[in-house]
């Protein structure tokens, strides 16, 4: 009996020592890299590294873009057409330090800005969680994404956030909101129901939608269908249209997804559009 009892005390003991011995997890180390042209990106990257105590970096040009929005797309456009990709200076921060890396830019022509397309000529993310974020004119989170994927395709991309050039007011709860839906940060966050099957517009529906877009001058379009759901400020609305070509430009019509949020006592605001 008392060999047994010293029998069970050393294993007590010695499974003391094991999980007094077992080495601390350790949290995954993050960067967030950016390019920035007007500064929203910027904004938002800062927002998420100060937030989550992550490292940061921006992504610089050797030969800058002009400041001037009309020049820089008239330059863009150009490369676009011949196929040049800007160069980047070399980036500071070891890629291969990290875990998690946050990828922020702006959206032109539908995906992330030429300087990130040279980012991700010059660095491999595999076997990295990447996770993109941009801010835009109307949307192109969910096209960026997928060129990012195509463009890494051993990394792991997650889900992403973006926001309208015109609601970066909204950026500091929205981020909070996401990273802690993202389970990068602890705390509660609201986790809106999905959207119920869309039904055809009403005139009331209809009158929302023109007043969300209206003034924006890249859309030209008509809703046809709408779905909603409640959102802590009001409500959310996903309406499908139909975005004619504008005078300037061929083509057929597009079918497209427009978000639009209205909140007590406000206007109507589209938050993104998925072409």
């Amino acid at each position: 009996m008392w060999n047994m009892i010293k029998l069970m005390l050393g294993l007590a003991v010695i499974t003391m020592i094991g999980i007094a011995c077992s080495p601390k997890k350790e949290s995954p180390k993050m960067l967030v890299l950016y390019y920035s042209q007007t500064s929203n990106t910027k904004g938002v990257a800062q927002e998420i590294a100060t937030r989550l105590n992550a490292d940061i970096e921006e992504i610089v040009m050797v030969e800058p873009y002009d400041t001037a929005f009309e020049a820089t797309i008239e330059r863009c456009m150009k490369e676009r057409e011949q196929g040049i990709i800007p160069e980047i200076q070399p980036l500071k921060s070891n890629i291969a330090d990290y875990d998690i890396i946050f990828i922020g830019f702006p959206v032109w022509f539908g995906t992330y800005a030429p300087p990130v397309a040279a980012l991700l000529d010059k660095i491999d993310l595999s076997g990295k969680k990447v996770v993109p974020f941009c801010t835009f004119g109307s949307g192109g989170l969910e096209s960026s994404t997928k060129d990012l994927a195509a463009k890494q395709p051993n990394a792991e991309i997650l889900q992403g956030y973006g926001v309208r050039a015109a609601r970066m007011d909204a950026v500091a709860k929205e981020v909070d909101q996401f990273l802690k839906a993202s389970g990068f940060i602890e705390g509660e966050f609201f986790q809106p129901a999905a959207f119920p099957e869309q039904h055809p517009v009403n005139a009331d529906e209809a009158a929302i939608f023109d007043a969300a877009v209206d003034g924006y001058p890249m859309l030209n379009a008509k809703s046809t269908a709408v779905a909603m759901r409640e959102i802590p400020e009001g409500m959310e609305y996903m309406f499908s249209a139909k975005d004619q070509p504008r005078d300037d430009k061929g083509g057929e019509p597009r079918d497209i997804l427009v978000y639009v949020t209205v909140e007590k006592g406000k206007a109507p605001v589209f938050t993104k559009v998925v072409r």
